[in-house]
């Protein structure tokens, strides 16, 4: 099953999404950073100017947050999540012309390296902004 049929799986259930409404504030400035610059920008500029639309709505936000990678009590790798915002929810941002099974799974084993929750996978490099909700289900 992929990410968005898991996703529309526990909606299903009647529970309602962990954090909506902070989840909504952090679409709500994605959506007006895509308003404001449109499509075609390298990820770096829409990366900065969403962590200044969040600290304009006065959320927390960190950004090229390390995430160690540990395969067998070794440590494998370190990579970068783009944005963490409240301690909380991980943004994974993309400016390509579509999003693929293979972003979904990037953002995916973010959240289970951090142990983290929600995550939002944001493409701002197309006409039309896309946004994946990924649900780390292994803490459920």
């Amino acid at each position: 099953m992929d990410l968005a049929a898991k996703d529309a799986k526990y909606a299903k259930k009647g529970k309602e999404y962990i954090d909506e409404e902070l989840v909504k504030r952090v679409i709500d400035s994605a959506y007006t950073v895509h308003k404001v610059l449109g499509c075609g920008f390298l990820e770096k500029v829409y990366e900065n100017a969403l962590i200044h639309e969040l600290e304009l709505r006065n959320l927390k936000v960190e950004s090229q947050v390390p995430i160690t990678i540990y395969y067998k009590e070794i440590e494998a790798g370190n990579y970068f999540a783009d944005i963490l915002v409240e301690d909380h929810i991980i943004l994974e941002l993309k400016s390509c012309s579509k999003l693929t099974e293979l972003h979904l799974a990037q953002i995916l084993n973010y959240l289970k390296a951090t142990r983290k929750r929600i995550g939002l996978l944001i493409n701002l490099g197309n006409k039309k902004i896309e946004i994946r909700r990924v649900i780390n289900s292994n803490l459920y």
